[in-house]
């Protein structure tokens, strides 16, 4: 039976996904331009949060990623479509434009790993294949398949096997020529490594034996999309439950998840590199925190106006990412800005440098998002 819902949509998507841009676009620099300005030491706790763990842990900025995954599995379940009844002729135009948008995003992840300087460089074997833009293609392309061709309850075995697998996978299969379990050393004896020295073609980021978008870890990433799947099913039946009903839900499934994944962590690392079963409940569960509170204070407090500034990143998040890469917007903020970041009190240059620098990519999106330029894929 072929079922298409009519979809809604939510200010509080894109205010989330626009949160979620705004710490590449520069916002992570303005911690430390506050501790500049302020002196207090708290600022650097803050600043902490800013940065990839080195290996084991976690850090809110590795959050970004996964996040922005499982916001792409919310959109798709606002309005979930099962096509798997239908004939082919009516199911090939979803089948191609699921097929050009894996390869569209992963020629643009190509473009975002070489565009800044360099060009893609002819030998193709100097470049860099795996991506955070290929990453979430992936993840997205087999978690539409699921949600084309599956039941809820089989999207949620999937899931769980796939992070049970994974698990039983790196912790007690042993590694060709080496031993089972072994997650240190950056994971130079890891299945992980294994395979991106087998079946990645290119280099790796920053010559790792690891790479942090390398093949077997997208497996796992899968699940985050599944999970934001099932919220976005959730809060389109939100009307049956009541607003508040809702966000409270979400914020507790969101703490379970969470507190899984630290129980996990004893026996399976939270690790963002690997892609850990454990990392995936950890940012699953702040993943769903975020929705349920950028939900409850954006759609059903009514306040776009004051998130109109990431809902404008939002909007066009894959365009601005691209040109965090592409374009140098630090030279441009400070051809307008310069001078008056030069005129400014030393303490206060850092913490102004940050603000101009995102003001010159608001005015962007906000020009874009006026005249209602979207740039999707």
């Amino acid at each position: 039976m072929n079922t298409i819902t009519k979809k809604k949509r939510l200010a509080s998507l894109d205010a989330l996904r626009g949160m979620d841009m705004f710490w590449i676009l520069g916002g992570q620099s303005i911690f430390a331009a506050l501790f500049v300005l302020t002196g207090w030491q708290g600022w650097k706790l803050f600043e902490a949060h800013t940065v990839h763990s080195p290996w084991h842990g976690f850090t809110f900025y590795d959050l970004i990623f996964p996040l922005f995954i499982f916001l792409s599995g919310v959109a798709m379940g606002l309005a979930p479509k099962r096509i798997d009844s239908l004939p082919f002729s009516e199911r090939k135009p979803y089948y191609q434009k699921a097929v050009k948008r894996l390869l569209l995003l992963c020629f643009l992840g190509v473009l975002y790993n070489h565009g800044w300087g360099t060009g893609i460089p002819a030998a193709l074997d100097e470049i860099r294949y795996s991506s955070v833009l290929g990453r979430i293609a992936i993840a997205w392309f087999f978690c539409a398949l699921l949600v084309w061709h599956t039941s809820a309850r089989v999207q949620a075995m999937v899931a769980v096997g796939i992070l049970l697998f994974y698990w039983f996978l790196l912790c007690f299969i042993p590694v060709p020529g080496g031993v089972s379990g072994d997650l240190g050393a950056m994971g130079a004896g890891s299945w992980n490594a294994w395979f991106d020295k087998h079946f990645l073609p290119g280099i790796s980021y920053q010559n790792r034996v690891v790479d942090p978008e390398g093949i077997l870890s997208s497996l796992p990433a899968v699940v985050n999309a599944i999970a934001g799947v099932f919220v976005g099913r959730f809060i389109a039946q939100a009307e049956h439950f009541g607003p508040w009903r809702s966000v409270i839900t979400l914020f507790s499934a969101g703490l379970v998840s969470v507190l899984a994944g630290w129980i996990w962590d004893w026996y399976f690392p939270v690790n963002k590199e690997l892609w850990t079963s454990s990392f995936v409940l950890v940012t699953v569960g702040w993943s769903t925190i975020l929705f349920a509170a950028f939900y409850a204070l954006v759609d059903v407090l009514n306040t776009q106006r004051l998130a109109y500034p990431f809902i404008i990143i939002g909007a066009n998040s894959i365009i601005i990412y691209l040109a965090s890469s592409l374009v140098n917007w630090s030279y441009i903020s400070k051809s307008v800005f310069g001078g008056l970041v030069s005129a400014s009190a030393p303490q206060w240059q850092p913490l102004l440098s940050v603000v101009a620098l995102l003001l010159v990519q608001l005015l962007v999106l906000h020009w874009m998002y006026k005249r209602k330029i979207f740039v999707s894929v």
